[in-house]
């Protein structure tokens, strides 16, 4: 499940890049462009969408990190006390999960309220592609968080035996 769940934080940091590399060449060629004296108004529909995509894809993956999101100043007056650590690091995830489920839900029906909305400069594109990225990200960040706390609660028992152990 680990080496699963890894992958897809793989895939979202490569979908992220990806994303922010359409954004950067999109960019360019609208600088390009009015050096040059051409109108590409399609540019900034591109660039903002990929940009969200970019944003979202890489939010989710930093959640695998735990880099996402984090209270230092607070974890940092547990570092004497690794159950507290854990304990707060279980609290952080859990109030995460919480936001996260929320932001797929929603996610899913705002990609439903706009999936034949057109985009302003190319009809041609649906919206609610483009906002696909809430509910992926909402899930994925969901999954990762899941992994985290099961990790942190075996951690929590792991060090409630060695700590029974050692008495």
């Amino acid at each position: 499940m680990k080496k699963i769940i890894a992958g897809l934080q793989k895939i979202q940091i490569l979908a992220g890049g990806l994303f922010l590399l359409i954004f950067l060449l999109t960019v360019v060629t609208q600088m390009f462009t009015r050096y040059v004296g051409i109108v590409a108004t399609w540019t900034e529909d591109v660039e903002m969408y990929s940009f969200i995509w970019a944003v979202f894809m890489g939010a989710s993956a930093m959640v695998y990190e735990k880099k996402h999101f984090a209270f230092t100043a607070l974890n940092d007056s547990f570092k004497n006390n690794p159950r507290a650590s854990k304990k707060l690091s279980i609290v952080i995830s859990v109030l995460m999960l919480i936001f996260c489920v929320l932001m797929a839900f929603y996610g899913i029906k705002l990609t439903k309220q706009f999936w034949n909305y057109t985009w302003v400069n190319i009809p041609k594109f649906k919206r609610g592609v483009t906002w696909i990225c809430l509910p992926i990200a909402g899930f994925s960040s969901a999954i990762y968080l899941i992994d985290s706390i099961i990790a942190d609660f075996a951690s929590l028992k792991s060090l409630k035996k060695s700590e029974n152990g050692a008495k």
